[in-house]
């Protein structure tokens, strides 16, 4: 199976699994809404997350990596903004439920992408 398809499937459960327990992160639409919200998701960390990260490598360094949790808020904050401006329903409500949110997320993604085979023995 695709490596980013299987990423898409564990973003959209991540997503999801915030919608349901960080108050404050809203999904209000369509069921096939959610798919696109966690494509959106990836590709903004594809995409954005690197450069950000590139940037403030001085301050990630100064904090012994502790800035990654703000830099992962900023993406899910962007994420919700981007999937506002497409009416997909999905809305995170300010920085507090955007940090609780993207380690909600981090952890899901860790612990699915964890549980997943390595990927040469999916080809297999």
């Amino acid at each position: 199976m695709n490596q980013a398809f299987i990423k898409w499937i564990i973003n959209t459960i991540a997503i999801m699994l915030a919608v349901r327990y960080v108050p404050g992160i809203v999904y209000a639409g369509e069921w096939w809404g959610i798919l696109i919200v966690g494509m959106i998701f990836g590709l903004v960390n594809t995409v954005i997350r690197p450069l950000v990260k590139l940037f403030t490598f001085p301050l990630l360094i100064l904090t012994l990596g502790l800035f990654t949790f703000v830099i992962n808020a900023l993406m899910l904050s962007l994420t919700s903004w981007l999937s506002e401006s497409l009416h997909l329903g999905f809305h995170v409500e300010g920085v507090k439920p955007a940090f609780w949110g993207s380690l909600v997320i981090s952890i899901v993604s860790l612990v699915l992408g964890c549980l997943m085979p390595p990927a040469d023995e999916r080809e297999r």
